[in-house]
């Protein structure tokens, strides 16, 4: 499936709503369109996947043969590699280089969760108590089982493609679930691809439903639908609310990886070469549009102005460009409401009182590119830049004094996704790491990731797990079963 094959494809797929432009953000140019698929085709998409999961088609399955199908998958990936690459560069605007180290990652998510298809279980118990209602439960035996919820629908961002669609889809397909699938409408065409190779790997028809729209439309008639079980969806902090009050129907199950404001803390002992780097490009890399990207530096009082420095040289030193421009280390925000977005927060500090470090501005070329911004004199009880998520290359540095201090201000947010310390007090490090409220504390190291580890947020940065053996027990559930023997 060439790149053009996938434009010509998203333009024939039907649809009954708006006509949807699909933008390059870099050149700010029509790559494709398509059609908002309409509340129908989420009705015919939940249709098939009820039916194709009443039938037992995939769940009943040999979990041996579902895992034998699913190394299919990432095997077709792995040959497809490039093309996936190419099409989440030219929809995103992310480097060539960094789409192609993502997409390897994206086809072991289908091996990884292949072999959780042998492996999932229930438990059995001695049951221990005597008496009750039927009497003695000497001859009693009790023991549990993980089933599959059914119809699932699964919601994913622009920010990254096809790893947010392979994290979801595969741990849906290993747990036995029947899944529906809506990409981001900025960024559909590698789940185009994707659906073809799922599909060509020997998925059966219907047990996994591709979707094409808006997220007003087709995603919330996704989250509404009576016959879906549960809802998996990565975005933002305020569309998971309404995701929430939409279950509330037929009070679905509901898995959000939402927003975040995740600090780094850098103490006055830590490798600060290292952490200067690190943070930097933990909240530069593309372009800032990372829920774990650390958007809230800390900084202990005597490196302070050190590490603005070299947070600062960082920023000024990173090449921006599009996928096709030699050098371009960082790409373009993805849209230009995102861009206004971005820009909206920034002009808002600078009239707070905010001060510049450097960035601050949007480049003067083609693309919706902004400068990677470092800024200081931040106001934490009354910043809005400071307080909510901006999606974007800009970072706020303040200093502190004590550890005590700096953890109350990394604590200090709504949010609870991800948060860093650097420091070469061991000591010092695992206490911090009970005390940061995250679901993800990284020690001298950032944006670090394995597909065994469970992710999640805590306090407005989400509900449950991804990854590892709660990921794909997300996808099931607990069925506890009594027998007098």
């Amino acid at each position: 499936m060439t790149l053009q094959s996938v434009l010509e494809d998203i333009r024939k797929r039907p649809g009954t709503g708006e006509v949807i432009p699909v933008i390059d953000p870099v050149t700010e140019e029509q790559i494709t369109e398509f059609t908002d698929c309409g509340e129908d085709a989420v009705n015919e998409a939940v249709a098939a996947a009820r039916t194709s999961f009443d039938s037992g088609i995939w769940h009943t399955m040999p979990g041996r043969e579902r895992a034998k199908i699913m190394w299919r998958i990432a095997d077709l990936m792995d040959e497809h590699a490039q093309e996936l690459a190419e099409l989440d560069s030219l929809n995103t605007g992310m480097p060539l280089a960094q789409a192609q180290m993502i997409v390897p990652t994206c086809a072991e998510f289908f091996r990884y969760y292949a072999g959780w298809c042998t492996k999932v279980h229930g438990s059995a118990y001695e049951v221990q108590m005597q008496g009750g209602v039927s009497g003695a439960y000497a001859d009693m035996h009790a023991y549990t089982l993980k089933e599959p919820y059914g119809v699932v629908g699964l919601i994913f961002p622009w920010n990254g493609p096809v790893f947010n669609a392979c994290a979801k889809i595969a741990p849906a397909l290993a747990a036995g679930c029947s899944s529906v699938v809506k990409p981001a409408e900025e960024t559909p065409l590698s789940a185009l691809l994707l659906d073809r190779l799922i599909h060509e790997a020997g998925v059966p028809e219907g047990v996994v439903n591709l979707l094409t729209g808006y997220g007003h439309t087709a995603g919330a008639a996704l989250t509404a639908h009576p016959d879906v079980e549960k809802i998996a969806f990565t975005g933002s902090t305020e569309v998971g609310k309404k995701i929430v009050e939409a279950s509330a129907g037929n009070l679905k199950k509901v898995m959000l990886e939402l927003g975040g404001k995740s600090p780094v803390l850098i103490f006055d002992d830590a490798d600060l070469d290292m952490a200067i780097m690190m943070a930097s490009m933990g909240i530069f890399v593309h372009s800032g549009q990372g829920c774990v990207c650390g958007s809230r530096i800390f900084v202990q009082r005597g490196v302070y102005e050190r590490v603005v420095d070299g947070i600062a040289t960082v920023a000024n030193n990173l090449k921006l460009g599009g996928p096709k421009e030699d050098g371009s280390m960082i790409g373009p925000l993805i849209s230009a409401k995102q861009l206004n977005r971005v820009m909206g927060y920034i002009h808002e500090g600078k009239s707070d009182g905010v001060e510049v470090v450097t960035g601050g501005h949007r480049l003067d070329r083609t693309g919706y590119f902004v400068h990677p911004t470092v800024l200081t004199n931040v106001d934490p009880a009354t910043s809005r830049l400071y307080q909510e998520e901006i999606f974007g290359p800009v970072v706020t540095v303040l200093p502190f004094d004590s550890e005590d201090e700096a953890v109350a201000l990394a604590n200090d947010t709504s949010y609870g996704l991800a948060a860093t310390a650097w420091t070469t007090n061991l000591s010092r490090a695992h206490r911090i790491a009970k005390r940061l409220q995250a679901g993800t504390v990284s020690l001298n190291c950032q944006l670090v990731f394995d597909h065994a580890v469970p992710f999640g947020g805590y306090k407005q940065s989400g509900w449950g797990h991804e990854f590892g053996r709660e990921g794909v027990e997300a996808y099931m559930q607990t069925k506890s079963v009594w027998a007098q023997l």
